[in-house]
């Protein structure tokens, strides 16, 4: 199964996250070309801190793997460059041109989010692009993970709606995130959102592919709890 969109980052990305998070079988040439392809947009215009380049259709009309749109061509820009380093590091291709084009990588974000004080970085930016850098702090694709996202997991309590939602946060792209995110601190915000989750999962899911995505992260999400 090829994952490679030629058109657009977001849909390369698309697919080899849908394969990570079905457990789907990939063949070493397919994980291969994906990773070759991805590496090549590092630092081409449009990327963001010197990440993976998004295609022009990317920043037009590229969306989050659970359905949600990406608010504006920044964002579009660092999420996706985010989501690459996590994809690169998932699919495990240690070419020297993948080696290379992601220590790049890595080391342009990593000046975006040096710690300036004594407490780390735990958010982003905005509720989605936060989301998108625990994705990639979870997968080990930037330095101090756990103290990052332990106290990214505080900076989300707080903001809080008391619906089981929170304010800032696109609802099944933070889920998805927390899902990964294997502390303490995770597992009560997913319990904080398990009520929203169970009603959800009473509708049935439609043939829709967001749909069917959506019910499976919150089938995993209660799993957790």
């Amino acid at each position: 199964m090829r994952l490679v969109d030629e058109g657009s980052l977001a849909l390369t990305l698309d697919a080899v996250n849908e394969a990570l998070f079905l457990g789907r079988r990939t063949l070493r040439p397919a994980r291969v070309e994906a990773a070759t392809w991805i590496v090549r947009r590092q630092g081409l215009p449009g990327s963001y801190a010197d990440m993976f380049a998004p295609t022009e259709q990317d920043f037009v009309e590229a969306r989050l793997f659970t359905g949600e749109t990406i608010a504006s061509r920044a964002a579009t820009g660092h999420i996706l460059g985010e989501e690459a380093i996590r994809a690169l590091q998932r699919l495990g291709v240690k070419t020297p041109e993948v080696r290379a084009a992601l220590a790049r990588a890595k080391e342009g974000m990593e000046a975006r989010v040096a710690d300036t004080t004594s407490q780390p970085m735990g958010m982003y930016c905005c509720g989605t692009c936060s989301c998108a850098y625990w994705r990639n702090l979870a997968a080990g694709g930037l330095a101090r993970a756990e103290a990052r996202l332990v106290q990214g997991m505080k900076d989300m309590k707080a903001r809080r709606f008391g619906t089981g939602k929170w304010r800032f946060f696109p609802f099944f792209y933070a889920v998805l995130a927390l899902t990964e995110i294997d502390l303490p601190g995770a597992r009560v915000e997913l319990r904080y959102a398990a009520p929203v989750l169970e009603r959800y999962l009473q509708r049935a899911a439609t043939d829709k592919v967001i749909s069917r995505r959506r019910h499976a992260v919150a089938e995993r999400a209660l799993a957790l709890c």
